[in-house]
């Protein structure tokens, strides 16, 4: 039995790697790791510290929404909230859990943005030394 760690935010790009990665997780009899990564901007000050508590109040929602998720397709999680940027967390979680591979969703970007911008999928096409599958949001 294998692992597999899926980025989830709740998104329409989100429900579409949760769906995948639970798919797959059926067929291969593996277990399923959904991380919420987080990072607030700048230093710690007054506004930040709202702003966490903020963000983390989002987590625990976006999770409960993948519990329930998975639930429907009677699959049991593991759910994760990390103060960490999101593809820094899932490569450290699928490294601790000596994970299969890393799902994450995409909207499709044209690559030329995420290079720019920065996509979590982007990066973890670059730097995860574990297979990653990017599935396409759907319309």
């Amino acid at each position: 039995m294998g692992q597999i760690v899926v980025g989830y935010d709740g998104s329409a790009c989100g429900d579409a790697a949760l769906s995948s990665a639970l798919e797959i997780a059926g067929e291969l009899s593996d277990s399923v790791t959904v991380v919420f990564g987080y990072a607030p901007p700048g230093l710690w000050g007054g506004e930040i510290a709202e702003h966490e508590e903020a963000i983390e109040e989002l987590g625990e929602k976006v999770i409960a929404k993948a519990k329930r998720q998975a639930a429907e397709k009677g699959v049991e999680i593991e759910a994760q909230l990390i103060p960490k940027r999101a593809a820094e967390a899932l490569i450290e979680t699928a490294e601790q859990r000596d994970a299969r591979m890393i799902v994450v969703g995409s909207f499709g970007d044209p690559p030329l943005k995420g290079m720019i911008l920065g996509s979590t999928p982007n990066k973890l096409l670059h730097l995860s030394e574990r297979p990653v599958l990017v599935v396409p949001a759907k319309p």
